[in-house]
């Protein structure tokens, strides 16, 4: 009866296509729904489906159906409902995954068949095959193949490091000591600083990551990048500065606590608001060891390259570090006709601060920083 509506006259039942527009679908009381592509939903929350699954509440045994190609981040909300179902958390709710394990040929009809179950059938089995071999010919479609065709949770714009080889990282740094070599990379009024010390023991860089926000607005900006700022900031991953605008002499004194009476190399930078930081410094007495690092081409690309090397022979131990995590998956590459590369903020599709406080860092213990510092102790 409706372009976007079945009604069954003999059941009385309205079946309806939702707006994507939250706002105007609070108050609908559904007792089936499906939500079909939710992995298309970027953090933990979606108002639509909360919206949803909230009104349902008015029936004795309401029914969710969720179907879709999975998210790329694990933060990400499907990712969060997939995970505490397979844990078995809440013996309401089942979950049928179809993927190819991550280290499975991603080009072998075997592994393909894992995420497909209609391959063969309804599932044109040529055109499968036609995505996998331009996926292996040309390597920046892999990811896009990965996530729509081997249903992984990688993310489709083929971010500078693969979520596979980030987590071959994941073990836990050790306890941080000197020499200390760092990246700095500040922020905007709102947004978030980032400092990244490494220092290396076992011929691994352990990675201890600090970022900061304003504490004022911290569940709005949460809303607006669609990640957990507020769960990071209660489980410590995430410092707060007091106010509404990022507080550089707060976060100076904390820097100093951090660094304190540890040796200390180079602390590598981003030129944009160092004046408003040094000064802040300066006013507490911590003379620390920067020095400037460019954001463009030339400075990045052998910053890249030491990173992508350190990453793809696992020496580094990050710990999985959530916010760090977050940043890595958002990184995506920009290139020049000569191949130089560089981390490109307006290309990313989220905060991506802490990757380049990392490549900073890795650049400094490198010596690729364009003026080196003697390093020093670090104490107020």
């Amino acid at each position: 009866d409706h372009a976007k509506q079945l009604y069954c006259t003999e059941l009385g039942t309205i079946y309806k296509a939702l707006s994507s527009d939250a706002s105007t679908n609070f108050g609908a009381s559904p007792i089936f729904a499906v939500h079909d592509e939710l992995g298309q939903v970027i953090g933990p929350r979606s108002a639509l489906y909360e919206a949803v699954e909230t009104g349902a509440g008015a029936h004795d045994q309401p029914l969710s159906v969720i179907i879709s190609t999975q998210a790329p981040n694990d933060a990400d909300l499907l990712s969060l409902l997939i995970d505490d179902a397979l844990a078995a958390n809440d013996p309401r709710v089942t979950v049928s995954l179809y993927t190819t394990p991550m280290d499975d040929d991603p080009f072998d009809v075997e592994s393909i068949k894992k995420a497909n179950p209609a391959y063969g059938d309804f599932l044109n089995a040529e055109e499968v095959q036609k995505s996998a071999r331009d996926a292996e010919r040309m390597p920046s479609r892999e990811s896009s193949y990965r996530n729509l065709i081997l249903n992984q949770r990688v993310d489709a714009t083929s971010p500078f490091v693969s979520k596979n080889v980030w987590d071959s990282c994941n073990a836990a740094p050790l306890s941080l000591r000197g020499p200390i070599f760092g990246g700095l990379d500040l922020s905007a009024r709102t947004d978030l600083t980032a400092l990244v010390l490494i220092h290396r023991e076992d011929e691994v860089w352990n990675v201890h990551p600090y970022f900061w926000t304003p504490e004022q607005g911290v569940s709005e900006r949460s809303l607006r990048d669609r990640v957990p700022y507020d769960v990071w900031v209660k489980d410590g991953y995430l410092r707060t500065t007091p106010g509404a605008t990022i507080d550089y002499e707060f976060i100076a004194t904390e820097i100093a606590e951090i660094l304190g009476g540890e040796f200390v190399s180079a602390i590598a930078y981003d030129r944009w608001r160092i004046d408003l930081m040094k000064r802040e410094l300066d006013r507490i007495g911590l003379d620390l060891p920067l020095v400037p690092h460019g954001q463009g081409y030339k400075d990045m690309s052998p910053a890249l390259d030491s990173t992508e090397s350190e990453l793809l022979n696992a020496r580094l131990r990050h710990g999985g570090h959530p916010v760090l995590t977050m940043c890595a998956a958002n990184a995506v590459v920009m290139q020049d006709p000569s191949g130089n590369r560089k981390l490109a903020k307006d290309k990313s599709t989220g905060r991506i601060d802490g990757m380049v406080a990392l490549c900073m860092a890795i650049a400094a213990a490198a010596g690729e920083v364009q003026e080196y510092a003697t390093g020093r102790l670090v104490a107020l």
